[in-house]
């Protein structure tokens, strides 16, 4: 099985992550749950990243196609204020572009087709905020 969006540079990086987070733990008393704990939030947080990255793309992509005003850094300053305000539609974004990946990769045509919808629906409120906070 793939994941969209994992190669192997990132499983590289991922066993490196895994490696160093291991190496701190040298010497002291940990189990084998604490262990599959640290592999499975090294996994999953590479995938989230991965996918999220694809998403912010996307969004900075329609900004520049929707308003031909808004700068690279005018989109990076907004984006950096919703990431600092914790905006609600940039964090389900997060969890639904991971969730597309995973349904995706696991053939849930279904779920990754709904999510692909939901996706595009927040990313159109993303750059809605964008564009109209600049206005």
């Amino acid at each position: 099985m793939k994941i969209k969006g994992m190669d192997q540079n990132h499983i590289r990086e991922i066993d490196q992550d895994i490696k160093i987070k291991l190496a701190a733990m040298h010497g002291t008393d940990f189990n084998v749950v604490l262990m599959y704990t640290i592999v499975v939030s090294s996994l999953t947080t590479s995938i989230r990243e991965i996918q999220f990255n694809y998403s912010i793309q996307e969004i900075i992509t329609r900004a520049r196609r929707r308003s031909t005003n808004l700068s690279k850094k005018q989109i990076q300053t907004e984006l950096e204020k919703l990431f600092m305000r914790n905006d609600q539609n940039v964090s389900i974004l997060n969890n639904l572009s991971y969730i597309d990946a995973l349904a995706e990769s696991f053939n849930y045509l279904k779920t990754a087709r709904i999510c692909k919808i939901q996706k595009n629906k927040y990313i159109n409120r993303i750059v809605d905020l964008m564009v109209n906070s600049n206005e």
